[in-house]
C-alpha cells in the first residue's frame, strides 16, 4: 500500500557524523527541476553512471536542503547551506552514501515497486481468453516423453 504525506512539510533526516539535514520532500516537481539542473544537462554523454549519479545527487541537495545541523567552517563554526557548502559536504563519502540512501533512494524503491506490481484485474487483461491451442499431434507427443 503506498501511504501519502499530504502535508508536504520538509523533514530532518540523519546522516552521517553528527549531521542532520532538513529536505524538502521528493516530489515530482523537485526531481524535474534536478533533471533539468545545469549541471546535469552538462555531464557528457561519455561519463561513467557513477559521475552522472554525483552530478545529479548534488544537483538534487542543492534544490532541496533547507537546512542542516552539525556542519561547520574549518575552524569549526556553524555555517548555514549554500549551493558550494552542499556540494562539499557531498563530496564526503559517508555522508552522500547517507544522502543516497536515506532521500534518494526511498523515491527510486517507489519507482520500482511502482514497475513490478501486478496487472490490475480491471486492466486490458482482464477477461482475456487464451487464444492458443496445441496442436493435435503436439500434444501427443509431449505426453510421451
Amino acid at each position: 500500500m503506498l501511504n501519502l504525506d499530504l502535508t508536504n512539510e520538509p523533514r530532518w533526516h540523519e546522516l552521517a557524523h553528527g549531521v542532520r539535514v532538513q529536505l524538502r520532500p521528493l516530489t515530482t516537481a523537485l526531481m524535474v527541476a534536478t533533471r533539468s539542473d545545469p549541471a546535469v544537462e552538462a555531464v557528457p554523454e561519455e561519463a561513467s553512471d557513477e559521475e552522472r549519479a554525483v552530478a545529479f545527487a548534488k544537483a538534487l541537495a542543492r534544490n532541496a536542503v533547507l537546512a542542516w545541523e552539525g556542519v561547520g567552517d574549518s575552524d569549526g563554526n556553524p555555517i548555514e547551506p549554500s549551493p558550494e557548502a552542499i556540494e562539499a559536504l557531498l563530496d564526503i563519502w559517508p555522508i552522500f552514501e547517507a544522502f543516497q540512501l536515506a532521500y534518494v533512494s526511498k523515491g527510486l524503491l517507489l519507482e520500482q515497486e511502482k514497475n513490478v506490481s501486478a496487472p490490475l484485474p480491471t486492466g486490458s487483461s482482464a477477461g482475456a481468453s487464451d487464444t492458443a491451442r496445441a496442436a493435435k499431434g503436439h500434444a501427443r507427443t509431449v505426453r510421451r516423453a
